[in-house]
């Protein structure tokens, strides 16, 4: 009796595949192990076996959604202390993690503070500059980049006020008080204003965005505080004035907001009432 080609093909294919879904098993079984492996070497501060075991779980199932953040994380830890290779490394990885997920915030903050760890402030803003102008993320999620570009004007403005030469203490009511004085380059005043008015923008847009955000709120207050000394400087008492207005208002909120997320925590973090 002679067999077709059909019925002697079968039975190799199912041979074949259930070798092949037998090998599939047997790697996602040892992945975990690596997995496993990582945590504990994690756990224990040896950040470069970790590092050994997360890449070894990927290798052996690649399908693996938390080893390569678990990679990441172990590369970026072992970029304490300066290591400016393994702090590159780590940004590479985290990359990779938002090649296949763009909004990861494990992988975005990571790779901030991985410009942070380099030092490259101007890497460091762009980066977050991108998120900002970003329109398909989150609202909120731009709403916090532009907060902290609004931060970093800030800063700007805040490096140029505190200089000693700048201010001065004086008695007011028989009180000792700082008053801000303008300094005596011209330019060195106009950057702080410029500072201050692109500061703003950005707080603005933030919380037109993300009306709720205790951060924009936060960043914007201080930037109406850093506008009122700049007026202080310029003897414009009016305008300051105004700023003071402005700035106890937009403080108010935030305060509201802090406040208000706080008894959220609070709430979130009390037990259960028991039922009866």
């Amino acid at each position: 009796m002679k067999l077709s080609t059909s019925r002697i093909m079968l039975p190799v294919l199912l041979v074949v595949l259930a070798a092949s879904s037998g090998c599939g098993i047997v790697n996602g079984i040892r992945a975990k192990s690596e997995l496993n492996d990582g945590a504990l070497a994690y756990r224990t501060g040896d950040y470069a076996q970790a590092q050994q075991h997360f890449e070894k779980a990927i290798a052996l199932d690649p399908a693996q959604k938390n080893a390569p953040l678990f990679r990441a994380r172990s590369i970026e830890q072992q970029s304490r202390g300066g290591n400016e290779a393994k702090a590159r490394e780590a940004i590479v990885a985290y990359q990779e993690i938002m090649r296949n997920d763009p909004y990861n915030e494990e992988a975005y903050n990571g790779i901030a503070r991985m410009y942070r760890v380099l030092k490259d402030d101007a890497a460091l803003t762009e980066w977050v500059r991108t998120r900002a102008n970003d329109n398909n993320a989150p609202g909120e999620k731009r709403a916090l980049a532009l907060t902290f570009l609004a931060s970093e004007k800030r800063k700007c403005s805040n490096d140029i006020t505190e200089k000693t030469e700048n201010k001065q203490t004086v008695t007011k009511d028989g009180k000792a008080v700082i008053e801000f004085k303008k300094p005596k380059d011209q330019g060195e005043f106009d950057t702080a204003q410029r500072c201050v008015n692109e500061g703003l923008e950005f707080a603005n847009q933030a919380i037109s965005l993300d009306a709720n955000s205790e951060a924009a709120f936060a960043s914007k207050a201080n930037l109406l505080r850093e506008a009122s000394r700049l007026a202080q400087m310029e003897g414009n008492q009016a305008r300051r004035d105004e700023l003071e207005r402005q700035f106890t208002e937009t403080n108010r909120r935030y305060e509201q907001l802090r406040d208000e997320n706080k008894r959220k925590k609070d709430a979130a973090a009390s037990p259960s009432p028991p039922t009866t």
